[in-house]
């Protein structure tokens, strides 16, 4: 079977978990076509997204020129599916969360992405997050009548959902994808109840090569980790404010930021501004491999996020047997459960952030093992790549066979 995965940008340092899900459908048999809006000129620093950037065909590379000749053609293949794809593409556009000349380049992108889709021979496509590419896909649907599905991460999802047209796009999906079943949940808020068997749900995955290591000691060093982009939806700010008040205390810690992103001149100056510079290092962007590595060399992960779907970091963490300590936030209590594999605190309090991590700190390491233990054995039952890939796939084939049966 052959699907197209549609993503706005692909590679992506912080998207690692598409590039596994892509390549364990190709173990399992499918052919997969990469289109992504962007991502041709991206720096990144793991090999297996620079070979995924030379896989991948990009809708924008050839410029605008490309664009308005994909759309041309389009309308002379078959001027009334056209005409219903610009009509629905402007009935998006009112009351987005974009006005409606971008729901025309949104149109473009699809009529960019046709040639490649026939080429390819594509019975099916799949977007990853029910922003844009939803949109794009619905539109590739409207001009060709390619079934499409996508996936829904949250939490951008979440915070607007009625200025993203959620509830039309699934409507007329063949089926729409969940991570959790908070996500689930939520995507029942937006869908109209006839809908809501369309909505799956599929946990992301690790593949085995990422945590097949043998147990690794703890650090004798007092070393947490924060894995993630530097944003306002992660909390770092709070956890550097956190951090602040351990030090206050004389508690002996060090903090690794594995990552980069638009918060980290921030980020560093309310460092400064603690004088906590000597404490606390930021990576930038890093490889899987080096994300791995500073994992292993810390005694646990935090993650102070204000929003979230499920973070793949969290899976990655007690998938190396290290615990893990974050929020009561969207499906993180779904994998995360205290005193068992980890400790949860309420989003957005200091107070409740500091105490944590000054229990985590305390925490005597044989605990820190036990509890590293327990949250591997939860990640490899819930979170297998395969698993949910072949779960993917059975949707993938029932989404085929509805199509051909609707001939």
């Amino acid at each position: 079977m052959r699907i197209a995965y549609l993503i706005n940008q692909y590679p992506k340092v912080s998207h690692s978990f598409i590039r596994r899900e892509i390549l364990a459908l190709e173990r399992q048999g499918f052919d997969v076509l990469r289109i992504a809006v962007r991502g041709w000129d991206a720096e990144l620093v793991d090999a297996e997204d620079r070979a995924e950037q030379a896989r991948t065909t990009y809708l924008l590379q050839d410029g605008l020129g490309a664009l308005a000749k994909a759309v041309a053609q389009a309308a002379l293949r078959d001027p009334g599916r056209f005409l219903a794809a610009l009509r629905l593409a402007l009935r998006m556009g009112r009351r987005a969360d974009r006005p409606w000349p971008y729901h025309l380049v949104y149109l473009a992108e699809a009529c960019r992405a046709l040639p490649a889709l026939r080429e390819f021979g594509a019975h099916h496509v799949h977007a990853h997050f029910g922003t844009n590419p939803a949109e794009v896909a619905m539109l590739i649907e409207a001009l060709a009548g390619l079934p499409y599905s996508f996936t829904v991460h949250g939490p951008d999802e979440f915070d607007k959902p009625g200025f993203l047209g959620t509830g039309e796009k699934i409507r007329r999906s063949a089926f729409v994808v969940a991570i959790s079943s908070f996500g689930r949940s939520q995507l029942f808020r937006w869908a109209a109840h006839r809908d809501w068997e369309r909505v799956k749900l599929v946990h992301c995955g690790l593949e085995p090569a990422f945590h097949a290591v043998p147990p690794t000691p703890l650090p004798a060093a007092p070393r947490l980790v924060c894995v993630g982009r530097l944003c306002e939806q992660k909390g770092q700010l709070l956890l550097v404010e956190a951090l602040a008040r351990l030090a206050e205390k004389k508690v002996d810690f060090e903090m690794v930021f594995a990552g980069d992103g638009e918060l980290r001149g921030e980020v560093e100056r309310l460092v400064a501004r603690h004088g906590l510079q000597r404490q606390v290092r930021i990576t930038g962007w890093i490889s899987s491999e080096q994300v791995r590595d500073e994992i292993l060399a810390a005694r646990a992960l935090v993650l102070p996020s204000f929003a979230e779907g499920l973070p793949v970091v969290i899976m990655e963490a007690l998938a190396l047997r290290r615990p893990v300590a974050t929020t009561y936030v969207a499906g993180i209590p779904e994998l995360v459960r205290p005193q068992e594999n980890g400790w949860l605190f309420p989003a957005g309090s200091v107070e409740a952030l500091a105490a944590v991590l000054e229990t985590v700190l305390a925490t005597p390491a044989a605990e820190l093992a036990r509890m590293g233990e327990a949250g591997r054995l939860r990640v490899l039952e819930r979170h297998d790549v395969d698993r949910e890939a072949a779960k993917l796939g059975d949707y993938f084939h029932g989404a085929c066979a509805a199509g051909r049966g609707a001939q």
